[in-house]
């Protein structure tokens, strides 16, 4: 249950890196609300996966998630460029992470 719900705040780092950058400085209500939802949710949950989990590997976890999906989404939408190069590390990073979940 601990993996479910780090995989899940690993997604919500996402969520509220991406409406941090949308919400323009706190200036627009809607990303600044989803960020604030996404952060507390997020903390949240990577705060219980730490009950059972070593804290290096579920920070680790949480923050490879949280990283891959943001630069991965910014490509998709086109606010961030994408290369052959950049695809290539972003799955080196998942690659760890799935590598850590082997080993544990």
């Amino acid at each position: 249950m601990a993996w479910i719900v780090l995989v899940i705040s690993g997604v919500l780092e996402a969520v509220w890196a991406t409406a941090l950058g949308k919400s323009e400085g706190f200036t627009r209500l809607g990303p600044s609300i989803i960020f604030g939802i996404g952060i507390v949710l997020s903390m949240a949950g990577l705060a219980y996966a730490m009950r059972t989990l070593p804290i290096g590997t579920s920070y680790a976890v949480w923050v490879g998630i949280g990283a891959a999906l943001t630069v991965g989404y910014a490509m998709i939408t086109g606010t961030e460029s994408a290369s052959i190069v950049k695809i290539l590390l972003i799955l080196g990073i998942v690659g760890c992470v799935i590598g850590l979940r082997a080993l544990h």
